[in-house]
């Protein structure tokens, strides 16, 4: 499953981002507003053992939620964030060892059961490494501390931007054509917006950082703004 191999290598990427941080630069602000580089990775880990949660009930069949509430989430996060950074660090290897392990214990059968992710959608369980990937690839970079969209899988960037595109098409944003590369191969994706159609074009990297709302190229200051993703 190409996924799984995608949240091996940002489970890497990020725990390698993250050792290479000291107790100060931890404390420093990520690029998610009001979120230090803790709150990132508290994120992670707790997103880790709600995915986990979800992996357990297509196992057991038992009904588990990945939270019990927006407020739980949020306050986990914050707990997480303040914890020792020898505690916050053991919690992000722990967690993600942790959905590793249940996720290799799933039958074929298993991963066809269907569960209810924390937007409320109904999904099966061959689902769950997907959205695992993203957090982890996404929110490395989150972390600005050297990773950028240029150094993640480039069959992750090209997924990525046809689902982002898909989910705004759904949200009234501008009416977009894209133009871009991947690996020497043209390609065109379309955001069905509302208004007049706007084309841009640009690496695959740069399109999916603007697709995901982190632009950071100086051309992508010309480009559409669109609301924030994830």
């Amino acid at each position: 499953m190409r996924t799984r191999q995608w949240v091996t290598a940002g489970t890497r990427l990020l725990e390698k981002t993250v050792a290479s941080l000291d107790d100060e630069e931890l404390d420093e602000p990520s690029r998610l507003p009001g979120w230090t580089r803790r709150h990132v990775i508290a994120h992670l880990a707790a997103n880790a053992d709600a995915l986990g949660r979800l992996v357990s009930w297509a196992h057991t069949s038992v009904e588990q939620h990945m939270y019990a509430s927006a407020d739980q989430r949020d306050a986990e996060i914050k707990l997480g964030a303040s914890l020792p950074t020898s505690q916050l660090r053991t919690w992000l290897q722990s967690s993600a060892q942790d959905l590793e392990a249940g996720m290799d214990q799933l039958s074929d059968t298993e991963w066809h059961c269907l569960v209810i992710t924390g937007q409320g959608r109904t999904v099966p369980a061959d689902e769950l490494p997907w959205l695992r990937s993203r957090e982890v690839l996404v929110h490395t970079i989150d972390l600005n501390a050297g990773p950028e969209f240029f150094d993640l899988p480039a069959a992750f960037c090209r997924a990525l931007a046809v689902d982002i595109c898909a989910k705004r098409s759904l949200e009234g944003n501008p009416n977009v054509i894209i133009d871009s590369v991947d690996r020497g191969e043209e390609f065109q994706l379309r955001i069905s917006g509302k208004g007049p159609v706007v084309e841009i074009e640009g690496p695959l990297s740069e399109i999916t950082a603007w697709l995901a709302g982190r632009s950071t190229a100086a051309r992508q200051s010309s480009w559409p703004r669109l609301p924030a993703w994830l």
